[in-house]
């Protein structure tokens, strides 16, 4: 038996490593695959890993994005709102915390949330209904952690590093964790060709 991983802030390489506590409907673990690192050197290209990630999305699926300010989180968002093919401009959603962009095909919608204003958990985000949402949307939410893990046992991790401070280069780190049955069964390395 492995022993559990070492808390993991949000700056951390693979994101929070700890399982969601185990509860009456809840395994106490949750399986995590093996995290898959990808170099980005352009605005463009990290829209076109956004793009490329789209495919591999369904309905039910939350991923969660962390880094720094100016990382490229809304960047990657708006490269997976161009590969789901919905409705609307991807913004960033800072002060309206949530933007809903319905399909203009069959697809799901994207639901574009932004927690970076908000301080609580689960309680606070109760008020965007994203348990309702869920089954029938892709939520990406921005500076989630600690706040939507408890939607669901299964959820795609991006933590995308930057250079900081006084700098104009444009290289992220993307690290792609993904968490529970759902996202061990999928092979995230096709990302990276």
């Amino acid at each position: 038996m492995e022993a559990p991983a070492a808390p993991q802030g949000p700056d951390s390489p693979g994101g929070p490593a700890e399982p969601s506590p185990g509860g009456p409907d809840r395994p106490a673990t949750l399986s995590t695959a093996p995290g898959v690192e990808i170099t980005v050197t352009s605005p463009e290209q990290m829209r076109e890993l956004g793009r490329r990630l789209a495919k591999l999305l369904r309905p039910g699926d939350l991923v969660m994005l962390s880094g720094e300010l100016g990382a490229g989180k809304t960047t990657l968002t708006r490269g997976l709102g161009e590969g789901l093919g919905v409705r609307g401009a991807v913004t960033s959603p800072t002060f309206v915390i949530a933007r809903v962009h319905p399909s203009l095909g069959d697809g799901p919608p994207l639901v574009h949330v932004d927690a970076y204003r908000l301080s609580g958990g689960l309680d606070e985000m109760e008020d965007l209904d994203l348990d309702v949402s869920l089954p029938d949307s892709v939520i990406v939410v921005e500076w989630g952690e600690g706040k939507v893990e408890e939607l669901t046992d299964d959820r795609l991790q991006l933590v995308i590093h930057r250079a900081v401070g006084d700098t104009t280069d444009e290289v992220r780190h993307v690290t792609l964790t993904g968490i529970g049955a759902r996202w061990t069964a999928a092979d995230l390395t096709v990302l990276t060709a």
